[in-house]
């Protein structure tokens, strides 16, 4: 069973279609009027809109005429281009659209049966973090008898335009679209996780082994249900929708369609003088406009083939608009890609994104006050709601992204329609169950753009580790809502971190309260023992204080490890000592190679040092071979760290 159904404005699509047929009426939407109000802010209309019915605007009407994907969509004279990109992406994969537009045969009209017809549709939106139904009435804005926004080249086919109305109806207005991006309404259609690539940046040009990762990323993307589209970069306006020397507009997204890796046999081998193929399949919504390099259809490459074999490859145009580009070329011609991930996660596995709705809170008591600003604000910037969440291996990519709640449908009320928004990472210890205190003490992982955009979002290669997320608004003092995701292959573990210290109970009351914090830092270790010449050291460090222990990944076959490892204590006292330990890991029978004990008192230095390791006994124990390098910060103030 999927999550549960929000209806808009809690109107339910069947029992008021039932309503209309039994009454012989029309279905007229009292909660979006077709007036001024439901179409602008505030603006000047461009000539008389008159709203019209399907049936009114040509004969025979139709929901969706043939497949969804083969008509092109046209942004009308007041359309929002950005818009016609995302009912193109969306056509793309079935398992999309058929739930934004849900039993779209049983809302056709039938002409056989015209009685049963109430003019009323329902469509679907993933709308700040739940799906929610929207129904509509078809009253569509037209002038001089044509749609004022999009409209399908096939003039009886309506899906395009009742899905913009239903969307401008949970936005506030048809206005409203306006300042959103193709990333922004894509999620909206099908709740996908969007991430920006900066070609430039990636250097795919330049690198080959990034150049093949991309390819294998954009792969596993698109054939587990995600959307893809490109732009090229256009300097300046003047330069929107010029025309490149291959064939290409400037400041136009084009969406893929299809990408595959092809193995050539003999014969094709001999004429393009490589065993493997990478090529991409890019649609134009508009229909024009295409490609005029290699394997373009004019090209010597595409004449090279013949029909059997560009079906064998499955290199085939189902649609006008389309072409095949190789992956050299796309690297070469596109600025940016927009790749929206199916983060839906599987009924059984393991579960792959990880959300959260939170806020942005002010408090008279500092302490609760949850709105603290950007890192700039270092005396509040702490105050803002802090996530954890933990990595179980190296290297996975992890992609977090941040959405504010949308304030457009107050815009009548002089509210923004977005704050500047970011977020900060931070790596920390591994054993972390309370909020940070001081930043300039924990490794900054990562930071997002801070801009005035719906989301903002960092994509990184992650170590092994915990992390802490810090969703912040520019300047601090303001309050609102958000909404935060993380995707990773690797499931992570996210959750809030809501208290500053240990709870006082009468367990620990008993046992005495804690009265000094310690963070400890093992950097590395330098010439461990190593008994035979070729024997294997795999070392690993274990941070012990009292009972509880902390112990680090172990290091593959070297006497020279880097441990990166931090831990942090609430201890009674320093007589309570800390107790780094270094082992090396067997098969059978680990092997301790030496250890330091520490007082760790709030005075001690905070610098790096290096000290020899000993034997078991205390610091007095005997010297072993090989030194521990390590930090230590104390403080008797609990939230000091």
């Amino acid at each position: 069973m999927g999550p549960p159904m929000k209806l808009f404005k809690h109107q339910n699509y069947k029992a008021l279609k039932q309503a209309c047929l039994r009454d012989g009426r029309l279905f007229c939407d009292s909660t979006f009027l077709p007036e001024d109000d439901s179409l602008f802010f505030n603006r000047l209309l461009p000539g008389k809109v008159v709203w019209k019915r399907p049936q009114d605007i040509c004969d025979d009407p139709r929901l969706i005429v043939g497949n969804i994907s083969n008509h092109q969509l046209t942004q009308g004279r007041l359309g929002h281009k950005p818009m016609i990109s995302a009912f193109s992406c969306l056509a793309v994969q079935e398992m999309h659209w058929t739930k934004t537009i849900p039993n779209a045969k049983d809302q056709e009209w039938d002409p056989r049966k015209p009685n049963k017809y109430a003019g009323i549709f329902r469509f679907r939106f993933w709308h700040f973090g739940e799906w929610t139904e929207v129904v509509i009435d078809d009253l569509l804005p037209t002038i001089n008898g044509d749609l004022v926004f999009s409209f399908s080249t096939s003039m009886n086919e309506f899906w395009n335009a009742l899905l913009e109305k239903a969307y401008a109806k949970l936005l506030g207005c048809y206005e409203a679209i306006d300042s959103l991006t193709t990333t922004d309404i894509i999620a909206d259609f099908t709740g996908t996780l969007a991430e920006t690539v900066d070609m430039y940046k990636g250097r795919y040009t330049q690198l080959v082994e990034e150049k093949y990762k991309l390819f294998k990323e954009l792969y596993k993307t698109f054939t587990k249900g995600g959307l893809i589209c490109c732009t090229i970069e256009a300097p300046t306006q003047e330069e929107q929708e010029v025309e490149t020397d291959w064939g290409l507009l400037k400041g136009h997204t084009y969406i893929m369609t299809d990408i595959r890796k092809l193995r050539l046999g003999d014969r094709l081998l001999e004429v393009f003088s490589t065993e493997k193929l990478y090529m991409i399949r890019l649609r134009n919504p508009l229909g024009r406009q295409e490609w005029s390099g290699p394997w373009s259809e004019i090209s010597e490459e595409w004449q090279q083939l013949t029909s059997t074999d560009r079906k064998t490859l499955g290199l085939i145009m189902s649609d006008d608009g389309e072409f095949w580009i190789s992956l050299e070329d796309f690297c070469r011609n596109f600025h940016e890609l927009n790749v929206c991930r199916n983060v839906s996660n599987p009924t059984f596995g393991r579960k792959q994104l990880e959300s959260v709705v939170g806020c942005w809170t002010v408090d008279d008591e500092p302490l609760m006050n949850r709105s603290g600003g950007c890192y700039n604000n270092r005396d509040t910037f702490l105050q803002n709601p802090q996530y954890i969440f933990t990595v179980p291996e190296d290297g996975p990519k992890v992609i977090m992204s941040l959405q504010q709640k949308d304030l457009r449908a107050y815009r009548r009320m002089g509210r923004p329609d977005n704050y500047i928004i970011g977020f900060e990472l931070f790596k920390v210890e591994v054993n972390r169950k309370f909020r940070l205190h001081n930043h300039y003490i924990q490794e900054r992982a990562g930071t997002s753009t801070y801009i005035d955009t719906r989301t903002v979002f960092l994509s990184k290669y992650l170590k092994k580790g915990n992390y802490v997320l810090v969703p912040t608004m520019f300047q601090h003092g303001r309050t609102s809502e958000f909404l935060l995701r993380i995707y990773s292959e690797v499931p992570v573990k996210l959750r809030e971190l809501t208290m500053d210290m240990p709870k006082m109970s009468c367990w620990n009351l008993a046992r005495g309260y804690p009265k000094v914090i310690t963070q400890i830092t093992v950097q590395s270790a330098e010439c461990l023992e190593k008994k035979y010449a070729n024997e294997t050291v795999n070392p690993y460090v274990i941070i012990k204080c009292g009972k509880e222990e902390v112990r680090s990944p172990v290091q593959k076959n070297t006497v020279h490890p880097i441990f990166d490892t931090q831990a942090i204590f609430y201890r009674r006292t320093t007589d309570i000592p800390i107790i780094i330990q270094v082992w090396n890991k067997r098969r059978f029978f680990d092997q301790f190679l030496g250890q330091v004990t520490l007082d760790a008192d709030p005075d001690d230095s905070r610098d790096m040092k290096s000290l020899y390791l000993r034997e078991k006994g205390g610091p007095n124990a005997k010297v072993k071979q090989g030194h521990i390098t390590f930090k230590v910060i104390s403080s008797e103030d609990l939230t000091s760290i």
